[in-house]
């Protein structure tokens, strides 16, 4: 009977009082946020329908009432840079926001090279990050999500935080060095909201609005609509297994023995020589994908005893599980991190050390990346690895017959809706890109995508030409000694399109890359010359040249070519003062052989005894152009260029 009294004075209480649903706000409109200056701002939200929404900000009130699906948006007027205010939004519960600067924010995306961390290059910029105390430079990670479903309404769980010596480890590495140049000539608060994935190409970005006249990937989006279509991909496409987990494949023999491999106790027999770095496939064992252990003994000096030391494996293809002295120190799945494991203090003793590194690769060449570092260090002691390892096969796989995964964030639309569809309501300065590596297998479509997507992010963002500025890619594979096509270049050359768009700004970077490593470590470069570009797009400096000299025209004088650039600045120089290199020169046929060239005021002439009637040149054209040398006295480099149309 009592319960029975409960559930009626219950069900009374919920007609006499009405239920409201709390006012929520985006995850971008919160704690630390950064507003952008000097013109109209949105806050926005959600709350009931016909609920009246108030905002107290910098002694002014505005008023507003939500819609019939329970959404409210809000325009604050223009306002200078300063801070740190409080804001008050009050509905049916009332939320404070603190700390809000107002200044510049930008919308930085991409993939890897965009995403990449400052943690992941603390060993090069010491000094940067130990003097990173900027609490007026905030940055906002998106977290990682794809739908190719919907458009979402909000981004994942994300916070604002200011730069400091210890939080900047976590900031995009190329978004810091852009934000803090920017920061110290202005000396206004700069935002970043960083929306970057790694491997994610171009059209995944992209809106299907954006994409609406690039059929094939249209035509894949519409597919998108079509939940049983959806549902079969997801079923027949299964998630990859962990490349550590090698069970499903067989048995490796250095984990199932009297004692493995890794085990102090264990004496290595019927062990082989391996000279570290280096593949495999190039030291004797063609064509395995498996599993293979390396070894190595280690004589170490008395101080070294007791103490903490870091253990550098450079880069490693693909997967490893690194033991020292039988314990496991480190372990990374794929070949892309560096490997940096730490050896806790007590594990190391004087004399013989055992390294042990088990490797397991899939598919192309496995092994250690050369050109990377491979030491053993204790404070300021270091002890090189390269050199003699010993290594033997644990496991051969059996021929697999690769099935191609669906995974979203690789289809069109995919992290558009995801992560810019939720921002585009967040008033910017303007927007900086850096992708293309994993768009290089389509690069003859990558200049009209790239075009495609600043016309789509400025259609969405409503505030009309918003300053785009990008990353060229940079120099990357081994460097060829005779001209030659190239994938890297063509889409190079589709970046190099989008300048003819107005407001954009473009940062070369061919002399910032490493043959080696698809994430090269200098990211200064790329984010300085980032910021120059934007120096002069989005904050009207003309008096600064943005980028390299960029070709304009070619005019054939006899057996020479003229070629005229612009973005000269104060004039034009070879590197270094060497010869200039990488220009290639063809006739009719497009044969193309290497030239001789020679700066002459503002212009190249360029030539070869080899081609008495000059037609075409070529400069820089190739993955890696290893010594490309044309800059302008600004130091910035030359774009990679081609005269000949495809």
């Amino acid at each position: 009977m009592k319960s029975v009294k409960l559930l009626l004075i219950a069900l009374c209480t919920s007609f006499i009082m009405p239920t409201y649903a709390l006012v929520r706000l985006p995850q971008l409109v919160a704690n630390g946020m950064v507003l952008q200056r000097n013109t109209h701002v949105n806050i926005w939200g959600w709350a009931d329908a016909g609920e009246k929404i108030s905002i107290q900000f910098q002694h002014k009130a505005f008023r507003t009432v939500t819609d019939k699906n329970g959404s409210w948006k809000m325009v604050l007027p223009a306002m200078p840079a300063g801070g740190p205010y409080t804001m008050d939004i009050q509905g049916s519960n009332r939320i404070t926001i603190s700390d809000i600067l107002v200044g510049d924010v930008w919308f930085c995306s991409g993939q890897s090279n965009m995403a990449l961390q400052m943690e992941r290059v603390k060993e090069k910029y010491p000094d940067e990050i130990a003097t990173a105390s900027y609490p007026q430079i905030r940055n906002f990670f998106v977290k990682t999500e794809a739908d190719v479903a919907k458009q979402h309404t909000d981004l994942q769980p994300g916070k604002w935080v200011k730069a400091s010596p210890e939080t900047v480890l976590g900031f995009g590495a190329t978004s810091w060095f852009f934000a803090k140049r920017l920061y110290q000539k202005y000396h206004v608060p700069i935002g970043i909201i960083n929306a970057s994935v790694g491997g994610t190409p171009i059209e995944a970005w992209i809106s299907e609005q954006g994409l609406m006249n690039i059929k094939p990937y249209y035509e894949r989006v519409k597919q998108f609509g079509d939940a049983a279509f959806i549902d079969s991909v997801l079923k027949k496409h299964l998630p990859p297994n962990n490349p550590l987990n090698t069970s499903p494949l067989g048995i490796d023999k250095g984990l199932t023995g009297i004692k493995p491999w890794y085990d102090t106790a264990y004496v290595p027999h019927n062990w082989h020589h391996y000279w570290l770095p280096g593949y495999w496939a190039d030291q004797g064992v063609k064509g395995l994908n498996g599993v293979v252990w390396f070894r190595k003994e280690v004589n170490l000096p008395a101080s070294f005893e007791g103490k903490a030391a870091k253990l550098f494996l450079g880069r490693i293809i693909d997967a490893d599980q690194t033991y020292v002295n039988g314990r496991l120190v480190g372990s990374i799945t794929y070949q892309y991190p560096p490997r940096r494991y730490n050896v806790p203090a007590g594990l190391l003793k004087p004399g013989k050390n055992v390294i042990i590194v088990r490797v397991v690769n899939t598919a192309d060449k496995g092994g250690f990346v050369p050109d990377k570092r491979y030491y053993l260090s204790v404070a300021s002691d270091t002890i090189d690895l390269r050199g003699d390892w010993q290594y033997k096969v644990g496991q051969v796989f059996e021929p697999v017959k690769p099935v191609a995964e669906f995974i979203a964030q690789s289809e069109p639309t995919g992290l558009y809706n995801t992560m810019v569809a939720p921002v585009i309501k967040y008033t910017i300065k303007g927007m900086a890109w850096y992708q293309g590596e994993s768009s290089v297998n389509s690069a003859k479509a990558y200049g009209i995508l790239l075009k495609a997507l600043i016309a789509d992010w400025r259609d969405k963002w409503q505030q009309g030409n918003l300053p785009f500025v990008y990353a060229q890619l940079p120099n990357f594979n081994e460097a060829q000694y005779a001209p030659a096509e190239s994938d890297w270049a063509e889409l190079r050359e589709g970046q190099l399109k989008a300048l003819t768009l107005p407001g954009t700004g473009m940062a070369v970077t061919i002399d910032a890359g490493e043959w080696n490593d698809i994430h090269p470590l200098n990211k200064k470069t790329v984010g300085e010359r980032l910021a120059i570009a934007a120096e002069n797009v989005a904050y009207g400096d003309s008096n600064i040249t943005p980028c390299g000299p960029v070709y304009q025209s070619a005019r054939v004088d006899g057996n020479k070519i003229e070629l005229t650039f612009k973005y000269t600045g104060t004039g034009l120089v070879a590197k270094n003062g060497d010869e200039l290199s990488q220009f290639a020169i063809a006739g009719a046929d497009k044969k193309f052989v290497w030239a001789s060239a020679v700066i002459k005021g503002d212009k190249v002439l360029v030539w070869s005894d080899k081609i008495s009637t000059p037609l075409y040149v070529r400069y820089a054209w190739a993955d890696n152009p290893d010594g490309a040398n044309l800059y302008n006295k600004e130091g910035l480099p030359a774009s990679p260029f081609r005269t000949d149309k495809p």
